[in-house]
């Protein structure tokens, strides 16, 4: 039977679930959905409701040409979110995403905001005033949100794009920083003035203004004209909770009080190279800051606020050392910072998301756990956590339903795309409607393990292929996940093994050394030493998977991304078992790596000097038998260009013939990042990879994409 995933189109096509959120009242869900554009060169975004009870059918929210997306509540149950799309009040050239509203009684969404650079990201909401707090980037040589505007308009005219840096780091993941800087800040969505005379007043204040300035240039004809236009009175003007904040306000995470009176916010506190976060309580309407929590070599984050609004829970991790990873630790305290105290001290797993029960008498907690994802009950009373999912799916996006204690939240798996879901207090699910049902995939899944040389359980997922058997044995492809601390439990749209499984291979996604889910002595089993123990466990449970009289263990090949990369390259200069290799933005030359990543702190610090010389790929170039297909971004700040190239450079240097040809492949994108995310790119990619697999694995004569030229 065909699926979506025979069809490289057909699956780009494939509409896909990003984000879930909650009404106040707890009976509507809106997704935010992207679907391919017409052209297929990029994805439009989209709001849809759909009952949060599973049932009825969805029903589409919003719809416009730049699209939608981030979407929150208000706690009067009016939808917030961020868009591009025109204001038929401001400029008809702006293109900045603003915050907008759509009312919960009905009618056409309004902007909420006109910022000359526009609005990042809903920050915060409050659950019992309608305070909100946005995260918006505004230039630091302006005093006024006018000014701020003027400013943008004579960069733009003069085409000067420069930024001056005065701190560490200047780029991160996918872009650079600056010169606008980060701020948040608070508005009252009820000041919004939607009446015709509020309208006829903003245009008068327009009109005054445009006048006074052309006084002021009759009185002085040699000043500089001024652009700058009145804040619009029908909006409610934005408060800077921030002011000159430097970087930080690019907070890990922030909750408001039920009255919207206090924020409670991580944010950074910059330090040579780097920086820790801290804990900070702001007053929204003076601005006033009080920190909470801060400590050397400490980061605290994802603050969260009760539903009484008297305590707030936190995460708080000591920063590793060469020595060692350090523990995820979740704590609780008054919302004053008081009688702060730790929950579940021997809970061997980290918490990837905090919420709070309906009845503040515990948190709602997510993590890794054995290669999945499950949804957690954290008692505040010292009780140990109980764990209220039992499937083989990971749970994002989780909200709670104050009325029934139920949770809304999005799961999935790798064989299931993210799909929003009920869950019930006893633990059942309940799909809940979408217009992004999931396709059906090919094969079938398994799950797998072995012994590592030291003895300790080393596990993985097994995707098969339809038909494999001992008398059709699949070509067996080994996919390394990035992070390194991660876990191969959820979907990626990125990374699909479903289409390669299509294509006659059978999948291992293991974890590793480093991974997440398994406790913090699995993670430092590799710690400092990346060649070491993930290497060794990755052999282990290709090991025992070739043994499988299902799997074709002549034919097989080695796949990364990232960390992935990296453990591409280590695999490649360390045996030559399998037939190719795909290495994606990974790191070469850890020296060189750690000095031009966007964060090197972080790396310089987890690795000692000689660990970082001991497990860096590139001194065994030399002994690469295998044929590589590397693959490379001219944008990934995270992992620079310069890795790609030099690995390529020397790969020639050691292996190309006289006239300059090697076994060898380097695929370059000039406009991509460490992820491939325009749609067509992501063919080219899945083309590239699956040739280069045919010839070596496959022994298939070489074929290149037609849109390669």
């Amino acid at each position: 039977m065909a699926t979506p995933f025979d069809s490289l189109d057909d699956f780009i096509a494939l509409p896909r679930t990003e984000a879930v959120a909650l009404s106040p009242d707890g009976r509507t869900a809106v997704l935010t959905v992207a679907a391919l554009k017409k052209d297929g060169t990029g994805y439009d975004r989209s709001l849809w409701s759909v009952p949060a009870d599973g049932s009825g059918t969805p029903r589409r929210l919003t719809r416009s040409a730049k699209g939608e997306a981030g979407a929150a509540f208000t706690a009067s149950g009016d939808l917030l979110f961020v868009s591009a799309r025109p204001d038929a009040e401001g400029d008809a050239d702006d293109e900045s995403g603003q915050l907008w509203l759509l009312p919960a009684a009905g009618g056409e969404a309004r902007p909420v905001t006109r910022l000359s650079g526009g609005v990042d990201a809903v920050a915060a909401t409050a659950e019992a005033s309608d305070r909100i707090v946005v995260s918006a980037s505004l230039l630091p040589g302006a005093e006024t949100l006018e000014a701020e505007a003027g400013l943008r308009a004579r960069r733009k005219e003069k085409k000067v794009s420069a930024i001056l840096h005065e701190t560490y780091p200047v780029r991160f993941w996918d872009h650079d920083l600056g010169p606008a800087e980060p701020h948040l800040l608070a508005l009252d969505t009820d000041a919004l003035a939607d009446t015709i005379a509020a309208a006829v007043a903003d245009t008068a204040a327009e009109k005054e203004e445009k006048a006074d300035a052309a006084a002021d240039a009759a009185d002085a004809p040699d000043a500089a004209a001024s652009d700058e236009k009145p804040y619009p009175a029908t909006l409610p003007r934005p408060r800077d909770l921030t002011p000159r904040p430097g970087r930080s306000a690019d907070i890990a995470g922030a909750s408001l009080t039920p009255d919207g009176t206090t924020l409670i916010a991580a944010m950074q506190r910059q330090e040579q190279r780097g920086g820790r976060y801290v804990i900070v309580s702001i007053d929204t309407e003076t601005g006033v800051q009080t920190v909470l929590f801060d400590e050397a070599r400490v980061d605290f984050d994802s603050p969260v606020v009760s539903h009484d609004g008297s305590t707030f829970a936190y995460m708080r991790s000591a920063k590793s050392t060469p020595e060692g990873p350090t523990d995820a630790e979740v704590w609780v305290a008054g919302i004053d910072g008081s009688d702060p105290r730790r929950l579940v001290a021997d809970w061997d797993r980290w918490a990837t998301s905090l919420a709070w029960d309906a009845g503040d008498a515990a948190l709602i907690a997510t993590a890794d756990d054995d290669g999945r994802g499950p949804v957690f009950r954290i008692p505040l009373d010292g009780g140990a956590p109980e764990a209220l999912t039992a499937d083989d799916f990971t749970y994002s996006h989780v909200s709670v339903d104050r009325r029934s204690g139920d949770l809304v939240a999005l799961r999935s798996s790798w064989v299931t795309p993210p799909h929003p879901v009920r869950i019930a207090r006893d633990g059942s699910v309940t799909p809940l409607a979408t217009p992004a049902a999931a396709a059906e995939g090919p094969g079938s899944i398994v799950e797998v393990e072995t012994a590592a040389a030291d003895g300790v359980r080393v596990r993985g997922w097994l995707l098969l292929p339809d038909g494999a058997s001992a008398d059709a044995p699949a070509p067996l492809l080994l996919w390394i996940h990035g992070g390194p601390l991660s876990s191969w439990n959820a979907w990626s749209w990125r990374w699909a093994p479903l289409l390669a499984v299509a294509r006659g291979y059978a999948v291992l996604l293991p974890d590793p050394a480093l991974s997440t889910g398994y406790g913090l002595d699995f993670i430092a089993r590799g710690w400092n030493a990346w060649g070491a123990a993930p290497y060794t466990d990755l052999l282990a449970i290709t090991d025992a998977v070739e043994a499988r009289d299902d799997i074709d263990a002549e034919r097989t090949a080695a796949m990364g991304g990232s960390f992935g990369g990296y453990m591409a390259n280590w695999v490649a200069g360390h045996t030559d078992r399998f037939r190719a290799i795909v290495t994606h933005a990974s790191l070469w030359a850890l020296d060189q790596f750690a000095g031009t990543t966007d964060m090197s702190v972080y790396w310089q610090e987890i690795f000692t000097p000689e660990a970082m010389a001991e497990n860096s790929p590139h001194r065994f170039v030399r002994d690469i038998r295998t044929p590589l297909l590397v693959v490379h971004g001219d944008k990934d700040y995270r992992v620079p260009i310069g890795e790609g190239l030099r690995l390529w450079s020397e790969l020639a240097e050691h292996h190309a013939d006289d006239d300059g040809r090697m076994p060898h492949r380097f695929l370059y994108f000039p406009d991509e990042n460490h992820w491939i995310l325009k749609p067509q790119h992501a063919v080219v990619w899945y083309e590239t990879v699956f040739a280069f697999l045919a010839e070596h694995v496959l022994g298939k004569e070489p074929t290149r994409p037609e849109l390669l030229g």
